[in-house]
């Protein structure tokens, strides 16, 4: 069962006054993954209420060898490889939580084939001052060359939940804790305007998380061998 799914049951429970507990006990999962998924469907409930966005940002390449079309022309892009990429985008959108205070969260996507690989938060934290925002925000898109841009939130929705569709079709579920951030995105309702893989191909690099050869055999059910690319660069 997917994860998004399973958040929705548990707040349909949640809402007939189910505790943790008995949550657990009706979707008989352990203790520890019945907090996580009531912590994320409360999250889901609170999308329901428009909170202000402060603020969201992309990672510099985010662009690099996907095909846009023509639709958003006025997205921001920076096409300079230099700045990092491998198919990587990270996206982090801060919203207001109460008086100088934000709730932000992070989403590290392969769009070249996996989808949602990490995700961070929400995090609460001061929005101005030390270790408030800006400072998050400089070492969060610290692995990439280049200062992150400022994106339409539109923008952070195609790319997270639009690379989410991409890799399930290709059979890959995105990481676990998406349920408990997805709110933060705010409702989207595809198809994606951007052709994920790299070039309209899936192109997966390894990461040093992952298993290869069940991504390989992943990728050979769901397009056949020949119909990928692939670099082990996890070594």
């Amino acid at each position: 069962m997917r994860t998004d799914e399973r958040v929705r049951q548990v707040r349909l429970l949640r809402e007939r006054g189910y505790t943790p507990k008995q949550v657990a006990h009706s979707l008989g999962i352990g203790s520890a993954e019945a907090t996580r998924l009531v912590r994320a469907a409360a999250a889901l409930a609170q999308a329901d209420t428009p909170v202000a966005l402060v603020g969201c940002w992309i990672s510099p390449t985010w662009s690099t060898d996907l095909n846009l079309g023509t639709t958003h022309p006025d997205w921001p892009r920076h096409e300079d490889p230099s700045a990092g990429t491998d198919g990587l985008t990270a996206v982090l959108v801060a919203r207001r939580h109460r008086y100088d205070k934000v709730s932000v969260c992070g989403y590290l996507a392969d769009v070249y084939c996996l989808g949602v690989k990490n995700v961070l938060g929400p995090e609460i934290m001061n929005e101005l001052g030390p270790r408030g925002l800006s400072e998050f925000r400089r070492n969060f898109f610290s692995g990439y060359h280049g200062d992150p841009l400022e994106a339409p939130i539109e923008l952070a929705r195609e790319v997270v939940f639009g690379s989410i569709a991409y890799a399930r079709n290709l059979g890959f579920e995105p990481h676990p804790d998406f349920a408990a951030a997805e709110a933060h995105l705010g409702p989207w309702n595809g198809p994606s305007t951007i052709t994920f893989g790299k070039q309209g191909k899936p192109f997966y690099i390894s990461g040093p998380n992952d298993n290869p050869r069940t991504i390989i055999r992943t990728l050979e059910r769901s397009g056949g061998t020949g119909n990928f690319d692939f670099i082990d660069i996890s070594d």
